[in-house]
């Protein structure tokens, strides 16, 4: 166990000259070779470092556009719909006007049939009355009347009067 802890000169010395050895061949062969393998790896990270940048620019933009489209199409559906709106509410009061100019146009047409079978009504009347009238006056120039006579003749000629 001594033995490992005893520095010898000459072991110390064949040490150093295989580490030099070792770190000639390693600056020489594997150093360059690293470090080429590292600037590659560095170039290849930067590029998709770069490429995410552009990719995600790009996403930025459709996603810009994309919104502009969303904002443009709710704005076109919006007026769309007041404009549906407006069609309808000018739809419906022009409805109304028409339905209303028609009731008073039928109003009116019913006012005036009932005036013409008023009048016709009246002119009906007027001949039955004169019919009766004369029916009346030639029943009392035929006989002479009475008190009496005269009674029975007017209930008769009510009697005789049509119910309507």
């Amino acid at each position: 166990m001594d033995s490992l802890f005893q520095i010898s000169p000459g072991l110390v010395i064949w040490t150093l000259i295989n580490f030099g050895i070792l770190m000639f061949l390693l600056a020489k062969f594997a150093f360059p070779a690293i470090k080429n393998m590292m600037k590659e790896r560095e170039s290849r990270i930067q590029s998709a470092i770069d490429s995410a940048k552009e990719a995600n620019e790009k996403a930025q933009a459709i996603l810009k556009e994309s919104q502009a489209k969303i904002d443009n199409s709710q704005n076109e559906a919006a007026k769309i719909l007041s404009n549906g709106k407006n069609q309808a509410e000018l739809f419906l009061a022009n409805a109304r006007s028409e339905a209303e100019a028609q009731r008073k146009r039928l109003i009116d047409e019913a006012q005036k049939e009932i005036e013409n079978q008023k009048n016709k009504a009246i002119i009906e009347l007027r001949k039955e009355v004169a019919a009766l009238a004369v029916d009346a006056a030639e029943k009392i120039l035929n006989e002479k009347l009475d008190k009496e006579a005269h009674m029975k003749l007017i209930n008769e000629s009510v009697k005789s009067l049509p119910k309507n």
